[in-house]
């Protein structure tokens, strides 16, 4: 079937030329708008995306008043009704101007509207047949045209069009509805992923990343159920993890003894209580300007420990239920690592190892997606985990890290490797953090320095490793 292309029409929109060649920028990056214009019930989708898109971008859209070709009534009908929602402009809130935001929102629309068509044209005998008069015309048209017979099959689909949405403009509202909230969601789930290293600066850390990066990942997230999961478990644990690195920081500043100065909040309460008496109010006044108020010392934060991370976590079959959990506890430690600019490497394990290394924390939306793809299963072989530590920590840029060690299993390492690990890890300076999910502690002692039982991520006891 030949399908209209854009450039041999206008939009149905008060569009311009940057409007249309930015439409065509972001087609180019959204998968999920390819396979829409590909795979539409309608010959005119490809424009009718652009115009949805322009409706949730530009500053004032507008449908426009007069007459469109007869090819794009149908887009003019199906715009009107979507910008005529209530709900349409509050959720330009979150489009308006903002290209990854209006491009999920243009995807999930498209989705609902062809979805919501394609219904329509099973359900109905007539709008079924005036649509294939209308594809039947366009075909023909390369070879044997016939203008007068295309406007007529054009006239009566539309027609038939615009009684179908009148008739059922409800259900069409509650698919766009739909829409709207699916790309709400995709977006709140790109900021749980991509952001999280500050509260309250994901929109700041998402304008860092590339539009297609961020397009990609709405999309995964969209319309993977396991993506979803992971990014919600990212948007809890990521909050967790600001928490407990924001207490750690002022539990580093103690009050060490007496010195003088101005910093109102630390003065002693015998100055306070000069400064409120009449007559030692003044005298309180001279001294306070010539810095000589008393006041408690602080001991400044303590050093603490920024080496780089290295991350065991157990993959064999019976984690498999925790799957989403991890990573998305994965991610929270790598906001940390983000934030205080600190290399993490991840050794994912189970009868066999797979390696991750981010460089001062940062990754990208496709090392996300493999992140969120990769499963080891099998059984568990904790040496061979360890080993692979021991050769990440051997290099000069993870000395003295952070090993954390996840599993449910047990298993048991030989002597002489237990030897030679404990010997490095003294030589290197590293200590090893085991987060023991509902198992024996026996098989980990021997290699752990702390050690803590939980029975998933999602527990207090987990969050130890956020503190590091």
């Amino acid at each position: 079937m030949r399908k209209i292309e854009p450039e041999e029409n206008t939009s149905v929109l008060n569009t311009d030329a940057f409007d249309k060649r930015r439409f065509k920028e972001i087609l180019e990056m959204s998968k999920g708008l390819r396979e829409l214009r590909d795979g539409a019930v309608m010959p005119t989708f490809e424009p009718l995306l652009g115009d949805i898109w322009a409706s949730l971008y530009k500053m004032k859209p507008s449908v426009t008043e007069g007459e469109v070709d007869g090819s794009l009534v149908a887009n003019k009908q199906i715009m009107t009704a979507i910008m005529a929602d209530p709900s349409f402009e509050t959720f330009r809130h979150f489009t308006r101007l903002n290209d990854w935001a209006s491009a999920i929102g243009t995807v999930k629309a498209g989705e609902k509207t062809h979805q919501w068509l394609a219904r329509q044209t099973e359900k109905d005998r007539s709008l079924r047949d005036q649509l294939r008069n209308v594809r039947e015309q366009l075909s023909q048209q390369q070879n044997q045209p016939d203008p007068k017979a295309l406007e007529e099959s054009l006239d009566e689909f539309n027609k038939k069009l615009q009684q179908t949405i009148e008739f059922n403009l409800e259900s069409f509202r509650q698919s766009m509805g739909q829409a709207r909230e699916e790309a709400q969601q995709a977006g709140e789930g790109l900021k749980s992923l991509l952001g999280g290293s500050r509260a309250g600066s994901g929109d700041a850390e998402l304008r860092k990343v590339p539009l297609r990066d961020k397009i990609y990942l709405a999309e995964k997230i969209s319309t993977d159920r396991k993506m979803k999961e992971i990014a919600d478990w990212a948007g809890r644990f990521k909050q967790t993890a600001r928490k407990k690195q924001k207490a750690k920081q002022t539990e580093s500043v103690a009050r060490q003894g007496v010195t003088t100065g101005i910093d109102v909040e630390n003065l002693l309460p015998v100055e306070l209580s000069l400064y409120t008496h009449p007559m030692t109010k003044m005298d309180f006044l001279r001294r306070f300007s010539e810095r000589q108020t008393m006041q408690f010392e602080l001991k400044g934060p303590e050093h603490l420990n920024k080496g780089p991370i290295v991350l065991c976590l157990d993959q064999s079959d019976s984690m498999r239920e925790l799957d989403t959990q991890s990573k998305g506890f994965v991610l929270a430690l790598m906001s940390i690592a983000k934030k205080q600019k600190r290399d993490l490497c991840l050794i994912l394990f189970s009868s066999q190892v797979r390696q991750f290394e981010f460089s001062k924390g940062d990754i990208g939306a496709s090392q996300i997606v493999r992140l969120a793809e990769a499963f080891l299963g099998g059984g568990t072989k904790f040496e061979l985990a360890l080993e692979e530590a021991l050769q990440v920590i051997g290099e000069s840029r993870f000395k003295e890290a952070d090993l954390v060690f996840v599993t449910d299993g047990e298993d048991e390492v030989t002597d002489e490797f237990l030897e030679r690990f404990n010997q490095l890890k003294r030589e290197k300076a590293f200590q090893v953090l085991s987060l023991l999910i509902g198992t024996n502690p026996e098989s980990v002692e021997p290699f752990t320095d702390r050690m803590v039982r939980i029975s998933d991520f999602n527990e207090e006891g987990s969050f130890v490793a956020f503190e590091l």
